[in-house]
């Protein structure tokens, strides 16, 4: 179940947070955070379907790794209703520099894990993952 290269298990929980983010939009935002001491992914914090992006970005510590997904709603120029899932790797220049390699070497095997991310954001400063980039990159 642990990967090779970082030794990361995923918690059956941050699948089951996702499916139910993906099927019944239960959550706004799921935050994920790597437990060294377990050697997992689990999950951190679910955000309620009523919560804004700002309560999503509020919710990223400013000096600790991250992944989140996030289920952005919009209108397209045509009109229709529209959600995509971003996946986000979060990764702040002020975080250390041994959890910047964990999350990374654990990112693509923990996204293998949850099927359905439609766009793929990694972010260094909160302006790498601003609304208006979320929604530039959702079109």
């Amino acid at each position: 179940m642990a990967n090779a290269a970082s030794g990361m298990a995923v918690n059956d929980d941050c699948k089951l947070k996702f499916l139910e983010l993906k099927a019944k939009r239960t959550y706004r935002f799921i935050v994920f955070k790597i437990d060294e001491k377990l050697k997992q992914v689990i999950v951190e914090k679910v955000g309620e379907p009523a919560l804004s992006y700002d309560d999503f970005a509020a919710s990223l510590p400013t000096n600790e790794c991250r992944y989140a997904i996030y289920d952005f709603d919009f209108v397209t120029e045509e009109n229709c209703q529209k959600s995509k899932i971003f996946f986000i790797a979060w990764s702040p220049d002020t975080s250390r520099v041994r959890s910047k390699m964990l999350y990374a070497s654990s990112k693509d095997r923990f996204k293998r894990e949850l099927d359905g991310i439609q766009v793929e954001l990694q972010a260094t400063d909160p302006t790498e993952m601003g609304l208006d980039v979320i929604r530039g990159r959702a079109n």
